[in-house]
């Protein structure tokens, strides 16, 4: 049985700036979903699996109820929530105590308890005890007396945990199962408009995250799972980035910020391009991040379709190599995301990285590998005008490979020679499409990375 039918998926909704992201935030306790006090920055679902008092859920951000969107977003917004709270095994549904019962807190009461799912009715933003008895004006929704917290004085958080474990269902026999990591995190980055959401809801089979020709549509880092071949992936959809000097606003800062993040979180990057625009700044930063965090890195030339034919695939890989000297090895896939086409394969590409970059080479192999090279070619001589000696290399650690070479003077073994070393290494091992981290050591002594 799918993941997504045994793990209950536990909605958060209401009206706009009542704290429901701050909630979802200080239940997962991390900051994935954008606080700010701007109306209608949550646009689409925001999804983390957690694991409370022994029962495993989907915690479910939403936008704001009765938003209009000034970017015409409205209709997709509201079709989010509306997938939200079909698939609701419980609805947290969020109110603020400090402005009291508002006409508009009455239309999401109308709308949640159309559902038929349980709810669960919490008043936030009770920085105080004194506005504990306020929170009896929501008992005329008729959900019962709300649940009192503050997420800003971290007021009542573990009982509205028990409330949520409480009104659970049973949990299924599949539930632990379902709740295994992903064997594999994608983080889908590039700048706006490549077509990064488009491609994620390919992967999904849904219009799970809002696609639309406005810059700037997506906002959060969004967690998106899904299944190739009975297998569990997460697909990481990222806003898009701009130019720094382009970036004024908050929501341009949060957007940089989880773009980098979901870089950091990922066991492969997808680089999106588009086909029929030039490589730009923002490309080659997030380039310097993804090799900073040395990351295996799939560039995704998407909206091939619009392109193929003033061009061929070998000039655009040519272009890549030119212009991304640091990544010769980083392979290339053309796709169309509208349609679909070629998306499984970049999957399968990212899967074949992955594997690289997890694999682990016997130690003789390695250092079969590693005599091959310096009999090839001998590493400089030290300071001092003696030959550096190279005693062994071991592989201390994997995603990324990190190989620690222990030498007679660490100062002999210069950049350009560790970058021999690393693409012999390329050559001669399965780590042929991926970062490896090369640590020259002495007796004693530490030196710095390679790549």
């Amino acid at each position: 049985m799918p993941a997504n039918e045994v793990i209950p998926q536990v909605i958060v909704v209401g009206r706009p700036n009542v704290g429901k992201s701050s909630l979802f935030n200080w239940l997962i306790e991390k900051r994935i979903a954008i606080e700010d006090p701007t109306a209608g920055v949550t646009r689409d679902r925001l999804v983390q699996r957690v694991s409370l008092e022994d029962r495993v859920f989907d915690l479910v951000d939403t936008g704001g109820m009765g938003f209009d969107d000034p970017d015409g977003l409205t209709t997709q917004i509201d079709a989010q929530i509306t997938s939200g709270l079909t698939t609701a095994a419980l609805i947290v549904f969020v109110v603020e105590v400090r402005s009291g019962l508002l006409p508009a807190d009455r239309d999401v009461a109308r709308r949640v308890r159309s559902t038929g799912a349980p709810v669960l009715l919490v008043a936030n933003k009770a920085d105080d005890a004194k506005y504990d008895l306020l929170a009896h004006d929501f008992d005329a929704l008729g959900f019962g007396p709300p649940l009192v917290v503050s997420v800003r004085q971290n007021r009542n958080r573990a009982e509205l945990i028990e409330e949520i474990v409480a009104h659970l269902p049973e949990a299924w026999p599949e539930e632990a199962e379902g709740a295994g990591l992903p064997e594999m995190k994608l983080a889908i980055v590039g700048r706006r408009n490549v077509g990064k959401s488009t491609f994620t809801n390919a992967l999904a089979h849904e219009d799970r995250v809002i696609t639309s020709p406005i810059a700037g549509t997506t906002r959060d880092s969004i967690d998106v799972r899904f299944e190739v071949d009975g297998h569990s992936f997460l697909a990481i959809d990222t806003p898009g980035l701009r130019r720094t000097k382009s970036r004024k606003t908050d929501l341009d800062f949060y957007s940089t910020h989880r773009a980098e993040r979901s870089i950091r979180r990922a066991d492969v990057v997808l680089l999106f391009l588009d086909a029929s625009e030039p490589i730009g700044r923002v490309d080659k930063q997030l380039v310097d991040t993804i090799l900073e965090e040395a990351k295996p890195v799939v560039f995704v030339i998407n909206k091939w379709d619009l392109y193929a034919g003033e061009v061929d695939r070998k000039e655009w890989d040519d272009y890549l190599r030119e212009t991304f000297r640091s990544m010769p090895w980083a392979p290339v896939e053309f796709t169309t995301a509208t349609s679909g086409r070629n998306v499984k394969a970049v999957v399968d590409t990212a899967q074949r990285l992955f594997r690289q970059s997890s694999t682990r080479i016997q130690t003789a192999k390695l250092n079969t590998a590693i005599r091959t090279a310096v009999e090839t070619n001998r590493p400089p001589a030290d300071p001092r005008g003696r030959p550096v000696r190279i005693y062994y290399a071991t592989q201390v650690e994997v995603n990324p490979p990190t190989i620690v070479l222990s030498t007679s003077d660490p100062r002999g073994i210069t950049e350009p020679y560790k970058r021999y070393l690393v693409n012999a290494l390329r050559q001669t091992t399965f780590l042929k499409e991926v970062p490896i981290r090369l640590f020259i050591r002495g007796r004693g002594s530490d030196a710095a990375a390679e790549e």
